[in-house]
Protein backbone atom coordinates (compact mmCIF):
# COMPACT_ATOMS: atom_id res chain seq x y z
CA UNK A 1 0.00 0.00 0.00
CA UNK A 2 1.12 3.53 -0.63
CA UNK A 3 1.50 6.27 1.93
CA UNK A 4 -1.58 8.01 0.52
CA UNK A 5 -3.71 4.96 1.29
CA UNK A 6 -2.61 4.96 4.94
CA UNK A 7 -3.16 8.70 5.26
CA UNK A 8 -6.61 8.37 3.70
CA UNK A 9 -7.48 5.58 6.12
CA UNK A 10 -6.25 7.68 9.06
CA UNK A 11 -8.25 10.69 7.86
CA UNK A 12 -11.38 8.56 7.55
CA UNK A 13 -10.93 7.07 11.04
CA UNK A 14 -10.26 10.55 12.46
CA UNK A 15 -13.38 11.95 10.77
CA UNK A 16 -15.53 9.11 12.15
CA UNK A 17 -14.12 9.75 15.64
CA UNK A 18 -14.71 13.50 15.36
CA UNK A 19 -18.27 12.87 14.19
CA UNK A 20 -18.80 10.58 17.18
CA UNK A 21 -17.45 13.17 19.62
CA UNK A 22 -19.57 15.97 18.20
CA UNK A 23 -22.85 14.07 17.87
CA UNK A 24 -22.96 11.72 20.87
CA UNK A 25 -24.66 12.62 24.11
CA UNK A 26 -23.47 9.55 25.95
CA UNK A 27 -20.13 10.02 27.73
CA UNK A 28 -18.98 6.53 26.77
CA UNK A 29 -19.69 7.26 23.11
CA UNK A 30 -17.65 10.44 23.39
CA UNK A 31 -14.75 8.47 24.88
CA UNK A 32 -14.97 5.98 22.02
CA UNK A 33 -14.82 8.83 19.51
CA UNK A 34 -11.72 10.21 21.20
CA UNK A 35 -10.14 6.76 21.04
CA UNK A 36 -10.82 6.56 17.31
CA UNK A 37 -9.16 9.93 16.83
CA UNK A 38 -6.09 8.80 18.78
CA UNK A 39 -5.91 5.60 16.75
CA UNK A 40 -5.93 7.69 13.57
CA UNK A 41 -2.91 9.56 14.91
CA UNK A 42 -1.21 6.23 15.61
CA UNK A 43 -1.89 5.09 12.03
CA UNK A 44 -0.22 8.27 10.78
CA UNK A 45 2.81 7.77 13.02
CA UNK A 46 3.29 4.16 11.94
CA UNK A 47 2.79 4.99 8.27
CA UNK A 48 5.35 7.79 8.31
CA UNK A 49 7.79 5.64 10.30
CA UNK A 50 7.45 2.83 7.79
CA UNK A 51 7.89 4.97 4.72
CA UNK A 52 10.82 6.91 6.15
CA UNK A 53 12.51 3.79 7.51
CA UNK A 54 12.81 5.26 10.99
CA UNK A 55 11.87 3.51 14.22
CA UNK A 56 11.23 6.68 16.21
CA UNK A 57 7.65 6.84 14.95
CA UNK A 58 6.99 3.30 16.15
CA UNK A 59 8.47 4.02 19.58
CA UNK A 60 6.41 7.18 19.84
CA UNK A 61 3.33 5.17 18.87
CA UNK A 62 3.97 2.73 21.72
CA UNK A 63 4.15 5.64 24.17
CA UNK A 64 0.96 7.05 22.71
CA UNK A 65 -0.82 3.71 23.13
CA UNK A 66 0.31 3.53 26.76
CA UNK A 67 -1.00 7.04 27.42
CA UNK A 68 -4.25 6.15 25.66
CA UNK A 69 -4.74 3.12 27.92
CA UNK A 70 -4.25 5.31 30.99
CA UNK A 71 -6.68 7.89 29.58
CA UNK A 72 -9.32 5.22 29.01
CA UNK A 73 -8.92 3.89 32.54
CA UNK A 74 -9.28 7.35 34.09
CA UNK A 75 -12.13 8.31 31.78
CA UNK A 76 -14.13 5.17 32.50
CA UNK A 77 -13.52 5.55 36.23
CA UNK A 78 -14.89 9.10 36.06
CA UNK A 79 -17.91 7.93 34.05
CA UNK A 80 -18.63 5.16 36.58
CA UNK A 81 -18.45 7.60 39.50
CA UNK A 82 -20.71 10.07 37.72
CA UNK A 83 -23.19 7.28 36.93
CA UNK A 84 -23.28 6.24 40.58
CA UNK A 85 -24.00 9.82 41.67
CA UNK A 86 -26.30 11.03 38.89
CA UNK A 87 -27.70 7.77 37.46
CA UNK A 88 -26.99 9.05 33.93
CA UNK A 89 -23.99 9.43 31.65
CA UNK A 90 -25.54 11.88 29.21
CA UNK A 91 -23.08 14.68 28.60
CA UNK A 92 -25.81 17.34 28.60
CA UNK A 93 -26.72 16.55 32.19
CA UNK A 94 -23.19 16.44 33.60
CA UNK A 95 -22.89 19.73 35.45
CA UNK A 96 -21.33 18.18 38.55
CA UNK A 97 -18.24 20.43 38.49
CA UNK A 98 -20.06 23.73 38.04
CA UNK A 99 -19.94 26.15 40.95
Amino acid sequence: MSLNAYLTLAALVFAIGLFGVLTRRNAIGILLGIELMLNAVNINLVAFARFHGDLRGLVFTLFTIAITVAEVAVGLAIVIVIFRVRRTVEADRLDLLRG
